[in-house]
């Protein structure tokens, strides 16, 4: 396994993507976004930095992180909750962390991952992919 540090960027102000009271606005540390921060900070295993962020602007699909070290593509994930994705998050960062260049087999991935990306971003460093 890489022992390079992976950045795990998670949305910190996600609501569900079907609130129950959409006109209700929740306490900031009560949204989803940030229990999953919450969540995350208490099981991140060692090589894994988790950053809450503001925004990644991927609102009308729920909880989102993104996935990033150096010289890997990164990915963006969505559709997630803090009670329900914690090990395939765990398990994708896992994963991720030991491709070389972040590009874990479509079908090696979490099913949710599978199922759930909302972009793939190359590397700084490879101008022609």
């Amino acid at each position: 396994m890489s022992s390079e540090i992976v950045d795990l960027l998670v949305c910190a102000t996600c609501r569900s993507a079907m609130p129950a009271n959409p006109l209700a606005t929740p306490d900031p540390d009560h949204r989803p976004g940030a229990q999953l921060v919450a969540a995350l900070q208490d099981a991140a295993p060692e090589g894994l930095r988790v950053i809450a962020v503001d925004c990644l602007s991927n609102c009308s699909r729920g909880c989102t992180i993104a996935l990033r070290k150096p010289g890997a593509w990164t990915y963006v994930y969505g559709n997630l909750t803090p009670e329900q994705h914690l090990p395939a998050i765990l398990e994708g960062v896992q994963k991720y962390r030991a491709a070389e260049n972040g590009l874990v087999p479509w079908r090696e991935r979490p099913e949710h991952f599978r199922k759930n990306c909302i972009a793939r971003i190359p590397p700084l460093e490879a101008p022609n992919v």
